[in-house]
């Protein structure tokens, strides 16, 4: 088979594995040797390791499995065998520290020997702080006092006559008239705002309450009786061209963590985003839309959704799509480097982005009139029909097969070979046989639906589910930040094989990317199997949360 894909035309997995030994010929002229140091008894420690005298022989190097993506454009997964044998070993091992506490104010008091330190010295320490020190605290202290302190050091606030809490903040007017907070230092300010440990009054007028963050508008809501409640916000311009929207978790129902988020607040997150797009899709249709001022109920929106499908299966309406593909993503967590690297997304609020994507984009060179804009879900279309016209077979259905017959990468057949985690009768959440981010875990759904519009409200809820617990196992593993992508079919294709397809892929502390990931090679340093084995560890004591 000429594509480069781990899944095979009979619907297995293959890979290969790298058994190096070679030969390097010695090609130095001087010996530069030096010593490094002592060992405890006083002996020399040299370099003399590093200046051998002759060829250098490597008789049985690391082994190194190589696995194609089962997609070809997301490159080549390799597995370092040495490493992965011992994970295979205690798979549960597979999981990151717990954050440790952090107080530069209590750390003052031990030092100093005085639990009543006055708390002017404290903020003339904090104030002379460099910044990135002050970073560093700000994102890592899990004391509310420092954060507190950072806080009122970097912005100026309006506080209750009563109850002397944060009421909001002081504003002023920019160079162009535009009404901003008067923020002294922008990037503590966000950080701050971004740890779960500063107070939520001090939340709520930073960030949460609506109108913190700018003038957005507010063109969608979403409640429950359980306490979910969610805001859909108008991105106009945004870097996603033709706008976008957020659905924000409103600032009565704060979630900075996985464990906070129930079911009701994925719901309502989901549910703005199959309600925007289907409004807009009937819009592009010409189809009458009865909900105006008020959320759409579950009924109503199956009743618009069929409708849609109904038009677009005619025929006439086939080609009456500008805009006919969806675009969604969530970042969940966040943080940023004391060198004032971002390493994650906007805001750890919980929130979701999605859009509608145009069809074609018109060209600014004469003679061409158009070209096609692009989607990801585009890659797997175009990817599916090579398959499909190369081995004359379907690829999800052998990706399937593949999935569910799976034997473990290291010809262990007593070892767990399962890469599913959780699956019902509409979705598979599980482990691809090659992870890109290492942590990485795949939703997919299993009837032939490619897109939301193909979704009826059993599929979409199972969906919802199992997104749900895809982020409650990988944050109970240690994840702090996940970056979720949807691959989905255009609207108006009918591929009946493209399935919908959900990526999380966490950041990890030790895999910044570099070089190595920039040509799409993707090291691991565990089986795909092993990893699935860790996640169904937590999955029992997810499944008795508030998830249903």
């Amino acid at each position: 088979m000429n594509l480069r894909t781990c899944v095979t035309p009979s619907g297995q997995f293959t890979y290969g594995i790298h058994r190096p030994r070679f030969r390097v010929e010695n090609l130095r002229k001087g010996d530069c040797i030096d010593s490094l140091g002592i060992f405890h008894d006083g002996s020399t420690h040299e370099n003399r390791d590093n200046f051998p005298h002759g060829t250098v022989e490597e008789p049985d190097a690391d082994h190194i499995f190589e696995v194609p993506n089962p997609f070809s454009f997301r490159g080549t997964t390799y597995i370092i065998k040495s490493a992965a044998d011992r994970n295979a070993r205690n798979p549960a091992s597979i999981a990151l520290s717990e954050r440790p506490e952090v107080s530069l104010s209590d750390t003052v008091r031990k030092w100093i020997g005085d639990d009543d330190f006055p708390k002017d010295k404290l903020d003339e320490l904090f104030h002379t702080l460099p910044e990135p020190l002050l970073l560093a605290l700000a994102a890592n202290s899990t004391d509310p006092e420092d954060l507190t302190r950072m806080a009122k050091s970097c912005c100026e606030f309006v506080y209750d006559p009563v109850s002397r809490c944060p009421a909001g903040l002081t504003y002023k007017k920019d160079s162009r008239g535009m009404v901003r907070p008067d923020i002294r230092n922008h990037t503590l300010f966000e950080v701050l705002a971004n740890n779960i440990f500063l107070p939520d009054d001090y939340k709520q007028v930073m960030v949460l309450k609506p109108g913190a963050q700018g003038s957005s508008e507010i063109v969608g809501e979403y409640s429950d009786d359980e306490g979910s409640h969610v805001f859909e916000y108008l991105r106009r311009n945004s870097y996603i061209p033709w706008g976008h929207y957020a659905a924000n978790m409103a600032n009565d129902a704060i979630r900075y963590r996985a464990d906070d988020l129930t079911f009701g607040d994925m719901s309502g997150m989901r549910h703005l985003y199959y309600q925007r797009t289907y409004v807009r899709l009937a819009e592009q249709l010409g189809l009458s839309v009865a909900a105006r001022r008020r959320s759409f109920s579950v009924e109503e929106l199956e009743e618009l959704r069929r409708r849609i499908c109904d038009a677009i299966s005619s025929g006439r309406k086939r080609s009456s799509l500008p805009f006919n593909c969806t675009l969604w993503g969530w970042n969940f967590g966040f943080d940023y480097a004391p060198s004032r690297y971002r390493l994650h997304g906007s805001h750890q609020q919980v929130h979701q982005q999605f859009a509608l994507v145009p069809a074609y984009v018109p060209a600014d060179i004469p003679g061409e009139k158009e070209i096609p804009a692009y989607a990801c879900g585009d890659l797997i279309s175009s990817f599916i029909r090579d398959y499909r016209e190369e081995t004359g077979e379907d690829f999800f259905k052998n990706y399937i097969k593949a999935i569910r017959t799976n034997r473990r990468m290291d010809g262990n057949d007593e070892g767990e070979s399962r890469l599913t985690v959780y699956e019902d009768d509409q979705v598979m959440l599980f482990v691809p046989k090659a992870q890109t981010s290492q942590w990485e875990l795949q939703l997919m759904t299993l009837g032939q639906a490619g897109n939301i519009l193909e979704t009826d409200t059993r599929t979409r809820n199972s969906l919802d589910r199992a997104m749900l617990i895809a982020i409650r196992i990988l944050t109970a593993m240690g994840a702090k930040m996940v970056t979720t992508i949807e691959y989905s079919k255009r609207f108006d294709l009918s591929e009946a094989d493209q399935r919908l397809l959900c990526c999380f892929s966490p950041k990890l502390p030790e895999s910044p990317g570099a070089f190595t990931e920039a040509q799409l090679r993707w090291i691991n340093g565990h089986y795909p199997e092993d990893f699935a084995v860790a996640c169904r560890a937590r999955l029992p004591e997810i499944m008795q949360e508030n998830i249903t």
